[in-house]
């Protein structure tokens, strides 16, 4: 890449819904995405799992051209936090 090349980034942000699984551990979906779900043992555990789910989908919907779909608003009763996803040239 040459010096006068941009990259384009982009950050954005979806709400990752936490619920303690009934085996233990938790099950981590996101309701602006539905259908992508994933677990984690730990807390800290399932944070890296929604992390890698997340920026599975968003490559994907990259690569086959498709856009990702807005950000979301959380939902009550649940833990939520938000998780950040940089896009950009590796």
């Amino acid at each position: 890449m040459s010096p006068r090349e941009s990259i384009r980034t982009s950050e954005l942000a979806y709400y990752a819904v936490f619920e303690p699984a009934e085996e233990g551990g938790y099950v981590v979906s996101f309701p602006a995405i539905p259908g992508l779900v994933t677990e984690g043992d730990t807390l800290d555990e399932a944070r890296a799992m929604a992390r890698d789910a997340l920026r599975c989908f968003a490559e994907g919907q990259m690569a086959d051209g498709l856009p990702l779909p807005p950000s979301d608003v959380p939902l009550a009763g649940s833990v939520r936090e938000a998780v950040t996803l940089t896009l950009g040239a590796a």
